[in-house]
Parts: structure tokens; C-alpha cells; sequence
């Protein structure tokens, strides 16, 4: 895209900038001539953004006060939330979610379309769509929803709440869930999952024939970019994945290749690993690793002419090497 010379820079609000998506997002958007980056952070005490002007919230609710970081913004990316854990200690998971996901969500829109606002693309979760696909059909984007737990839900209310902004003020809402979301500097399971294999660990999934979609953070950046700017984005839903379904046992392989090692799986069926886990009281893990999860992406070519620019065998290396180190 040619940008003129005296053209000015569309300033966009990013919350959970110190995320995984947030902050590739502002990386992103910081080296992107159309737009100037502004990111939100929970504490001063974090290193500036990619020379990205910062404002600082220190919560998320019902009460926050977003006037002054919003001023100037045409567009706002609402990546914070309270996520999905593995190990919820609140005894009332869901009013915990609501606080945050839901209430925090709706005064953040309703301040953005005060303050001008024109789209407000929001960062939601499969999980709205539902937990596996074991039927064979994939997900697409304007399936009802069917959330099972209740991070799927907060985040299906505040999509709901999100529309009905929407309809009062006029702000376009766009609205993309992702699958599980890997690339260079990701945490939690896939990172412990490349420790493994790089340490030559035997597991037992040699023999798992599952389908489950999974998107690199440059796959999902790109997507949301696009939401930022096409005219046919507005007030749509759309699933972001890589285009390519794999099973836990096809994943392990790639990213073994990846990392440079073999892979030394173990070809325990998927039965027996789903009865052990529900004996250890591990249900949901069994699901994740044995269960799929894919979704149907054509409608964001369809509808925005998007693909996947980045093959996820290419994702996958530059994942591992920025595990390795060698970025």
C-alpha cells in the first residue's frame, strides 16, 4: 500500500500490550506507516514498547477510566483479558471472568465510542465456539455459540454486549477468535512441549489421529491488521488458524524437525491415554491432546480475501529458533 507523504498516522489503542498478542501486535503496527501505536500497560515498571507511546490502566472493570487513552484514537485492539487457567482458585470462576472480560470489555467500548472511536476490533476466543469438534465438522465463524466453561462464556457475553454497543452508537465492532496461538517468545505448554523434545524425552502420543487448528502469532497479527482497515470487516465475526490442521502426533513431528532433533513418540493409543487421564482427574488435558478442535477459516477469504501468509512449517522454525536462541 502506497501511504502519501502528509498522510497522518491513525492512532490505535492496544490493550494487553504486554502479552503475547499484544505485544507483537504493537511491534507489528510500530513498523506499519498508516498507524501509531499506543499501548496499554498495567505497570510503569515495564520497559517501554517498541518506542511505542504507553499510557498506563491498572485494571480492568466497570470503573476504569480510559478518557485520556483514548483521546485521538480512530481505532482500538482489546487483547487484555483475564484468560483461560488451567488451575482456577476463585471459588466463583465466572463472576471472576465477568469482571474483567465482560464488564471491563463493555466500558472500555463505551468510552471508546464517546471518544470518537470508529472500530473496535476485539481479541475473543474459540472457546466461544465451543472445546472439540470430534464430529468431523469443523467450526465456522457464524455457528452459535456453545461455550462449556466459563472463560468460553465471559467471553461470549462480552461479544454479545460488544453488538449491542454497536447497534446504540454506530462504532463497528469486529470480533476474531483465536485457535491456540504459538510463534517466537510463546509460553506455557508449547514451550514445556519443545522442551521435551529438545531434551530427547519419550512420549506417549506416537499414535493420536486427531485434527486441531492452531494459528502463528504472525498468521493472527496479520489478520487482525487486516480487520483494522477493511471496510467488509466491520461488525463480522471471523476464526483465525493457519490454514492447516494437525494431529498431536503430526504437531510433535514438525516441531521436533523444527528444533533440529528426532522425535521419540510412543504409539499409546489414544483410548488408553484418555482413560489414564481421566482416572488422574485430567479430563480437559486428554481432550486437548487426544480431541480436535479445527476450525473453518474461508469466510476471511471469502469476505476480506485473507489467507495465511506464513506456512506453518516456517512459523514453526522461527518458534524454535527463537527457543534455540539463534534469533
Amino acid at each position: 500500500m502506497t501511504i502519501e507523504a502528509n498522510s497522518v498516522p491513525q492512532r490505535v489503542l492496544i490493550t494487553g500490550a504486554t502479552g503475547f498478542v499484544g505485544g507483537a501486535l504493537v511491534k507489528s503496527l510500530s513498523d506499519d506507516l498508516r498507524y501509531l501505536p499506543i499501548a496499554v500497560m498495567r505497570s510503569k515498571i515495564r520497559a517501554a514498547m517498541h518506542n511505542a507511546p504507553t499510557v498506563y490502566i491498572a485494571d480492568l472493570s466497570s470503573t476504569t477510566d480510559w478518557s485520556g487513552a483514548l483521546k485521538g484514537c480512530a481505532l482500538v485492539i482489546h487483547a487484555a483479558a483475564r484468560v483461560h487457567v488451567m488451575n482456577e482458585t476463585a471459588s466463583d470462576a465466572l463472576a471472576e471472568f465477568r469482571k474483567v472480560n465482560v464488564a471491563g470489555t463493555i466500558r472500555l467500548a463505551r468510552q471508546a465510542a464517546e471518544a470518537g472511536v470508529r472500530r473496535f476490533v476485539f481479541i475473543s476466543s474459540v472457546k466461544v465456539n465451543g472445546e472439540c469438534t470430534d464430529g468431523g465438522r469443523p467450526f465456522s465463524a457464524d455457528d452459535l455459540p456453545a461455550p462449556s466453561d466459563p472463560y468460553g462464556l465471559s467471553k461470549q457475553e462480552a461479544e454479545d454486549a460488544l453488538r449491542c454497543v454497536s447497534a446504540e452508537t454506530g462504532m463497528e465492532v469486529v470480533i476474531i477468535r483465536p485457535t491456540l496461538v504459538y510463534g517466537p517468545g510463546v509460553k506455557a505448554n508449547f514451550r514445556s512441549m519443545m522442551g521435551w523434545l529438545k531434551k530427547g524425552v519419550p512420549l506417549p502420543f506416537g499414535a493420536i489421529h486427531n485434527k486441531r487448528s492452531l494459528v502463528s502469532i504472525d498468521n493472527l497479527v496479520s489478520l487482525i491488521t487486516v480487520c483494522l482497515s477493511h471496510p467488509r470487516a466491520a461488525d463480522q465475526v471471523f476464526l483465525s488458524s493457519d490454514g492447516v490442521d494437525l494431529s498431536t502426533t503430526e504437531l510433535l513431528k514438525k516441531t521436533a524437525a523444527a528444533l533440529g532433533v528426532r522425535s521419540r513418540l510412543i504409539p499409546v493409543p489414544a483410548r488408553l491415554l484418555t482413560i489414564c487421564a481421566i482416572v488422574a482427574g485430567r479430563r480437559s488435558l486428554s481432550q486437548r491432546l487426544c480431541g480436535s478442535l479445527q476450525v473453518d477459516i474461508r469466510k476471511n477469504q471469502t469476505v476480506l480475501g485473507w489467507l495465511p501468509p506464513v506456512a506453518i512449517d516456517d512459523a514453526l522454525k522461527r518458534t524454535a529458533n527463537e527457543f534455540l536462541g539463534r534469533d
